[in-house]
């Protein structure tokens, strides 16, 4: 049997979210909400609420996931959360100045 691996969201007391990835979700949400550890992001955020979760079989894929994810912004996470694809390829979109598809053209 092929072991499975969760990236997760949870959403914290204080409104923020905590990204993590786990090979047993049910256990993971239950020392995130039953204080597994005082130095972990959530202990002093509880209760925590699972919001999303992602299952892959290949561990690689759930690490690059996880990174990616926690470098986004708020907005894109909770896109993400709702599962709006569409309103997530918008909000990838690079809306920089400097960024060649946002320069203005000199064309008449």
């Amino acid at each position: 049997m092929a072991k499975v691996y969760y990236v997760y969201i949870v959403k914290c007391s204080d409104n923020s979210y905590y990204i993590g990835l786990t090979n047993n979700i049910q256990d993971r949400i239950w020392q995130h909400n039953f204080g597994h550890s005082s130095k972990s992001y959530t202990f002093y955020r509880r209760p925590v609420i699972l919001v999303f979760c992602e299952a892959f079989l290949d561990i690689n894929q759930a690490i690059s996931f996880e990174k990616q994810i926690k470098g986004w912004t708020v907005k894109k996470k909770e896109v993400l959360i709702k599962r709006e694809w569409e309103k997530l390829k918008e909000l990838a979109k690079c809306t920089n100045i400097s960024h060649y598809l946002n320069k203005p053209t000199d064309k008449k």
